[in-house]
């Protein structure tokens, strides 16, 4: 076969192998990633994802900053009360200091005090035998509504007091000055009572005893201290 047949061939063979490579082999490969943009042309970002705006939106200030401002408003409420409750006690108490004389007049408060223990004794004591004693306290002793009470509170002894020949006696165990107004006191009094009726055999003539606490209001008249009420404290 002549040289020149044989490169001929040659050269067909080479073409068809070429083209059967071009038919076989892609002429760009596809990748996952993207191509890279070409230089100086601008890409345009991706939008975001929408979300819900109320989901996302920070939830409004305004009520914990009413709630603050209420709160703040109430201290300084609280604290102006305080302030004027605590003056207004202070005033009251000193007023109330100025005006009672047993905190600050030792000597009176012992006069009221021993005069107010003295009726006591009085006033409450009675002997069957010699009853112008009492009826002579109560008639020096007490004034006012005092002189109705009094004889309400022994009308059960002087019932019985001359059948029973009843002696009574009565003792101040302590007594306390509450207040001197002026001429006016009041004074809280304990005591011990003891009545015997010596009527009875000498077998039963024991004496009873018991405990009084009294409360007594007194005027200052003519140098003394009067009973113008007395209060037993019984409902």
């Amino acid at each position: 076969m002549p040289s020149t047949t044989r490169h001929t061939l040659n050269r067909q063979r080479q073409r068809q192998n070429q083209r059967a490579e071009q038919l076989t082999t892609p002429a760009e490969i596809e990748t996952e990633t993207e191509a890279p943009a070409p230089v100086g042309k601008k890409t345009r970002p991706r939008p975001e994802p929408r979300t819900s705006e109320k989901a996302t939106s920070p939830e409004p200030a305004t009520a914990p900053r009413r709630l603050l401002a209420a709160l703040c408003l109430l201290t300084l409420l609280l604290g102006a009360f305080a302030g004027w409750a605590h003056a207004r006690s202070h005033a009251l108490t000193d007023t109330a200091a100025a005006q009672n004389t047993a905190l600050t007049d030792p000597a009176r408060t012992s006069d009221v005090k021993g005069q107010a223990e003295k009726a006591v004794n009085a006033l409450f004591s009675y002997d069957y035998a010699n009853p112008k004693t009492e009826e002579k306290a109560a008639d020096s002793l007490l004034t006012g509504k005092a002189v109705g009470q009094h004889r309400t509170l022994l009308a059960p002894v002087l019932a019985q007091a001359q059948k029973q020949k009843t002696v009574v006696t009565t003792t101040v165990t302590d007594s306390a000055v509450e207040r001197i107004d002026g001429d006016r006191a009041r004074v809280l009094v304990y005591a011990d009572q003891s009545s015997t009726s010596t009527a009875a055999k000498a077998k039963d003539a024991a004496a009873n005893y018991a405990g009084a606490m009294l409360a007594l209001d007194l005027v200052h008249r003519d140098g003394r201290w009067l009973v113008s009420a007395i209060d037993t404290f019984s409902s």
